[in-house]
């Protein structure tokens, strides 16, 4: 029974932490998924840059109506699509490839929201803006993560096959017209959906983290796209909890804790991954290495 009490106690015995823990996984079940896309297509750092670009927009909101989750959503979700739309834009009308708008867009849409936040906020709130109340998550909040994931993950399921072919051939989906450009700005709109939903648990700064971590580690332990968000998807929720247990045990912010436990899983990854790790890359060379010494034995 004690160690029932140990690792499930915290969950049982208190609203606050059901609540953190619930809003965790539902960001989870929606933020690995969306991780291995950002993977496979080599656009890793994107959702970073997303994840500052809705900055801006949090504090207007936060500005013009307080700590309101409508308002900040709101404005989350709008900076989040223009931002993603002129990244775009520049892109394609200048020799400037995607990434490097996105990572000047980024760096501007930080100094701006940190800068709004600062005007009327305390440094408080600004911490809550940037690195979330996973613990102190109410009704709405939850709800909204929720909701937010519940659509992602339908969405995908709609757009898998396209999602996919776009990552193996880009320039064929592209040649398709306006059904290339749909499937792309449909990735983007879940993308900036999730990132703006997930601010609320792990704040701006730490919501990319559920997102990129577990798709990493999922990259080394499985081939295919499906497996790999599924398992995406299930890191990141024993992440979650994993995390908050241990910031309750140690007292410690529960949005670092987090996202140091899916670190912590993307390094044992690395190591002990059958799908490219650094032990199954040293099993390989010692078995080249046999065989060409039983090849020079018969030569």
């Amino acid at each position: 029974m004690w160690l029932v009490d140990l690792l499930f106690g915290p969950f049982i015995d208190y609203g606050f932490m059901r609540r953190a823990l619930a809003g965790s996984l539902a960001l989870a079940f929606a933020a690995g998924p969306l991780g291995v896309f950002l993977v496979l297509r080599r656009m890793s750092l994107m959702g970073d840059a997303m994840a500052h670009a809705i900055l801006p927009g949090v504090a207007v909101g936060f500005l013009t109506a307080g700590l309101s989750l409508s308002a900040m959503t709101i404005g989350g979700m709008i900076t989040g699509l223009v931002v993603a739309m002129l990244a775009g834009a520049v892109a394609r009308l200048t020799p400037q490839r995607e990434d490097a708008s996105f990572a000047a867009f980024y760096l501007v849409s930080l100094g701006l929201g940190v800068l709004l936040v600062s005007l009327r906020g305390s440094n408080m709130d600004l911490i809550h803006v940037l690195f979330g109340t996973v613990l102190g998550l109410d009704d709405g909040a939850l709800l909204l993560v929720t909701a937010a994931s519940s659509i992602t993950l339908l969405s995908l399921a709609l757009i898998f096959r396209p999602l996919v072919l776009e990552c193996m051939d880009p320039l064929f989906l592209r040649s398709q017209g306006a059904a290339g450009s749909l499937i792309h700005m449909l990735f983007l709109l879940l993308l900036v959906m999730t990132l703006v939903a997930g601010f609320q648990v792990l704040g701006t700064l730490m919501v990319v983290g559920i997102m990129m971590l577990p798709a990493t580690a999922a990259r080394f332990w499985a081939g295919s796209a499906g497996r790999q968000m599924v398992l995406a998807a299930g890191i990141g929720a024993f992440v979650s909890y994993v995390g908050l247990l241990f910031s309750y045990y140690a007292n410690v912010p529960a949005s670092p804790a987090i996202i140091i436990a899916a670190g912590c899983i993307y390094f044992l990854s690395i190591f002990f991954g059958p799908q490219g790790g650094l032990m199954q890359a040293a099993r390989q060379a010692r078995a080249r290495h046999q065989r060409l010494s039983r090849i020079s034995e018969h030569l």
